[in-house]
């Protein structure tokens, strides 16, 4: 799993081939040490030699340190930079493929969920990486060339090791085989936690209105409390690793100083000798110590690593279709044949079912319907947020399937229901629609979206800052801005979902206007409940459950549909009883 995302040290593999190399070098360094030592142990002090034999050696081991000191910081530089390459290019090919998924593929795998995969999971990758560019090598170097030392003072004193690092290892691997289990459970634990709070904030108004932060704070505390348990259990399972390490080693030094001892007063051993056998069966027992809190690592990243490669490794289901030679004239024609249509593929009821509509260019279309019933899903079908589960949906006379999905989409402008606006100033959202508009053409905009006025009300105009969210504007003048946006692109297709609710009905009559004197020739298609935000569109259809149950102009419903009638008659009364 692991291997399968080293390609994304691309870029970076200078540093992270030197990391290790200066690892090297630095472990070579720290094993010759011991030896120089035992050598003015047993030469220099031992044999009675010369103080400038012990000063050169000592001055030897003074400049191997200082050699090992800069080998390490070199490996440490050398291991952020390619482990902080790796986490920037793979959260990069994460964003980038979440771009390419569809309205489906998010549903799917949930915000939340991938919010903490691009950032919780590829930190503990990342953070592995870092680990691994110097501890996966060291250990195994510090291992085998100390075992090789051991073995060359004293092969029978080094009989401890037999025993003891292959306990060592059992115990690693015994840890091992619950970790996976307890890290994959403690990653979705983020998850809901992240979902949970994520919820919140975005609808901290409604718990206030509704004075349900008692509720949410339970809401939390049972999903803070889920995590809490979680990461208690892994860290747990981590924690019993230390004192069985730490049994190991100092049992281990117990027996070699007990035996040491009794060789060196047999003359069998030096007391040089016996000090460095101590110190390599310590690298010894340290470098397994390294290699077991490297493999608990390693299966905390293997499990972030499966939910990282599901989503790189997740086809997006809405792809460009093999296109004609040449695209069809963006005339703004749509026609449904047949058009069914599910959330869940293979499964649940159809939202529509054997929808057959024409939309000719230039239309004024209304689609209304009680909630629930599909209207959003029906325009949604048009830009290809998702593809239809039956039938085709045609725009300028070819399927939507058919065409590049960025093609198709530039011939689309779009207020979705939720008026989204981003943090930055109004002139960067407006210019959203059609980022190379002129200053005279996004002003133009402005005033046909009726949105002009209140710009020009704020000090700074066009360039006044908007907040995450569009929290610092009303709902009316978010809509205004939004449907702005959208006319800036002057689109074959202009699609509204609901997106006048929130303005006066005088307002709304001016941008309807607007719509019929500066987009002449663009096709119209609003979603609306109000019967004043319809009854002037060319054709309004009826959508009852999952398919249409009328389609005619405002005077032809209100003869004709029971369903209409009754939408109309609830609205004049409720006006005349305000």
């Amino acid at each position: 799993m692991l291997k399968k995302l080293s390609k994304y040290l691309r870029g970076y593999t200078a540093a992270a081939l030197l990391a290790p190399l200066m690892v090297v070098l630095e472990s070579i360094g720290e094993l010759i040490t011991p030896r120089i030592m035992a050598n003015i142990i047993d030469r220099g002090i031992g044999e009675g030699r010369e103080f400038a034999y012990i000063l050169a050696n000592g001055l030897l081991m003074l400049l191997i340190a200082l050699l090992c000191m800069a080998a390490g910081v070199l490996s440490t530089k050398f291991s952020a930079k390619g482990s902080q390459g790796f986490g920037y290019n793979l959260r990069k090919a994460m964003f980038e493929h979440t771009q390419e998924f569809s309205f489906a593929d998010i549903d799917r795998f949930s915000t939340a969920s991938l919010i903490t995969r691009l950032t919780n999971d590829v930190n503990n990758i990342q953070n592995m990486v870092n680990m691994g560019l110097r501890m996966v090598v060291r250990a195994p170097v510090m291992l085998v060339f100390a075992l090789v030392m051991c073995f060359t003072i004293n092969a029978r004193l080094t009989l401890v090791l037999v025993v003891a690092v292959p306990l060592m290892g059992l115990g690693v691997a015994l840890i091992m085989s619950r970790a996976h289990r307890l890290f994959e459970n403690f990653q979705k634990k983020i998850d809901a936690l992240n979902g949970t709070v994520q919820e919140n904030l975005i609808a901290i108004r409604v718990v206030k209105a509704f004075v349900r932060e008692g509720y949410e704070k339970t809401k939390f505390k049972k999903a803070n409390d889920e995590l809490r348990d979680a990461a208690v259990k892994a860290v747990t399972t981590m924690v019993l690793l230390m004192p069985l390490m730490m049994l190991a080693l100092n049992v281990s030094i117990v027996l070699v100083l007990w035996l040491g001892g009794r060789f060196v007063m047999e003359g069998a051993l030096l007391t040089g000798e016996l000090y460095s056998f101590i110190s390599y069966i310590m690298n010894v027992l340290m470098s397994v110590m390294m290699l077991a809190f490297t493999l608990l690592q390693l299966t905390r990243a293997r499990a972030s690593a499966e939910r990282i490669v599901e989503v790189l490794d997740a086809s997006p289901d809405i792809r460009d279709g093999e296109s004609p030679a040449a695209l069809p004239e963006a005339r703004g024609e749509v026609e449904f044949r047949d058009v069914s249509f599910r959330y869940a593929a293979g499964a649940g009821d159809d939202v529509l079912a054997h929808i057959d509509l024409g939309i000719r260019p230039g239309e004024f279309v209304a689609v209304i319907g009680g909630t629930g019933v599909g209207k959003s899903s029906l325009v949604n079908l048009i830009p290809r947020f998702y593809d239809v589960s039956g039938g085709a949906v045609l725009v300028d006379g070819l399927d939507v399937r058919d065409y590049p999905v960025a093609a198709l989409r530039e011939r689309i402008g779009m207020v979705l229901q939720n008026n989204v606006l981003f943090t930055g100033t109004i002139r960067e959202n407006l210019l959203w629609g059609d980022t190379g508009a002129t200053e005279e053409q996004m002003i133009q905009a402005a005033k046909n979206a009726q949105a002009y006025d209140f710009i020009m009300s704020f000090p700074e105009g066009f360039d006044t800052f908007i907040e995450q969210g569009g929290v610092n504007v009303s709902g009316g003048q978010k809509q205004r801005l939004c449907i702005a946006r959208a006319m800036l692109r002057r689109p074959a297709i202009l699609i509204l979902d609901d997106s006048t609710s929130a303005v006066d009905s005088a307002t709304e009559a001016e941008i309807r206007r607007s719509f019929r004197e500066n987009l002449r020739g663009t096709t119209v298609i609003i979603i609306a409940q109000r019967i004043s935000s319809v009854r002037y569109a060319d054709k309004i259809v009826i959508l009852e459950d999952d398919h249409i149950a009328g389609i005619g102009t405002h005077e032809e419903l209100l003869a004709e549909s029971a369903i209409y009638q009754e939408i109309y008659n609830s609205q004049q009364e409720g006006t005349v009883e305000g």
